[in-house]
């Protein structure tokens, strides 16, 4: 078969080595969880005066819209970095 390409190298990484990793890879990665946390902070803060809202179905709107914001940062990042790529790449 042959050698491979690609040599995968094996590291034991802490936590905070792989969040910097995985920051330097795509940059928006840490916008989304922090616009997801930011959404969670908000949802607590606003759980008391939720009305007669049931519980479930204000933390299910919750969840979503924390995952719509870290959907929409990892969006917007991938279409900075496919414009950086196709179009601002100096030839």
């Amino acid at each position: 078969m042959g050698e491979r390409d690609v040599i995968f190298e094996y590291k034991d990484e802490s936590q905070a080595e792989r969040l910097a990793r995985k920051s330097e890879e795509a940059p928006f990665f840490p916008v989304a969880i922090t616009g997801c946390a930011a959404a969670v902070a908000y949802g607590a803060y606003k759980f008391k005066s939720r009305g007669m809202m049931s519980p479930s179905v204000f933390l299910m709107q919750l969840r979503v819209g924390a995952q719509g914001v870290a959907v929409g940062a990892l969006t917007l990042g991938l279409v900075y970095s496919i414009i950086n790529e196709r179009f601002l790449k100096k030839k």
